[in-house]
């Protein structure tokens, strides 16, 4: 039953950071990441498809992003979609590919982003203290369900409080490893 808890939160806490790396993924840090266009559908025959799956993407240079469209008559359809997205680029194409060159990120723009990266992490580790939170009023309940015993209690409580610690830890070590990707020149 102890191991239940500790299992369940490290899980919970686990896909808490997958999120934060998912969404740290999606910011444009000036260089091309083909992770930018995975939440962007483009209508296909009256379908919303993800680009990934209409068309190769690739990064033949830091600052732009290649990708080559299967099927031609998907192209206006994936350049729409593009310029709707919060990117804020304009694809270029030649009737076989698309072309997404990013420009150069100004002082202003990169400070505006690594706000945004703390805003992600602080929502990050407020959700990793309410599943600590979560799982100490479980303990709790079953210490007053007689389940477990104070000792017990007292032992998970100490193992659940390392485990968020540790993965406090982690998510600082994700932000500031993004923060330094935003901020390089």
């Amino acid at each position: 039953m102890a191991n239940d808890i500790i299992d369940s939160t490290k899980e919970r806490m686990q896909k808490t950071i997958a999120v934060l790396k998912a969404e740290l993924g999606g910011l444009r840090a000036g260089r091309a990441n083909p992770q930018l266009l995975d939440r962007i559908q483009a209508d296909y025959y009256g379908t919303p498809t993800p680009i990934q799956q209409l068309g190769n993407i690739s990064t033949p240079e830091p600052r732009m992003l290649l990708i080559s469209v299967w099927d031609n008559k998907a192209i206006p359809a994936i350049e729409k979609a593009i310029q709707k997205s919060d990117l804020g680029i304009n694809p270029a194409n030649d009737g076989k590919v698309i072309r997404l060159m990013f420009p150069e990120l100004n002082e202003e723009r990169r400070k505006e982003l690594v706000k945004v990266v703390k805003k992600y992490g602080e929502e990050s580790k407020i959700a990793i203290r309410a599943i600590r939170r979560d799982a100490n009023e479980q303990i709790k309940k079953d210490e007053k369900d007689k389940i477990i015993t104070e000792d017990d209690r007292k032992t998970l409580d100490d193992k659940i409080q390392k485990l968020t610690d540790d993965q406090i830890k982690e998510i600082e070590g994700i932000l500031a490893a993004k923060e330094k990707e935003i901020l390089a020149v």
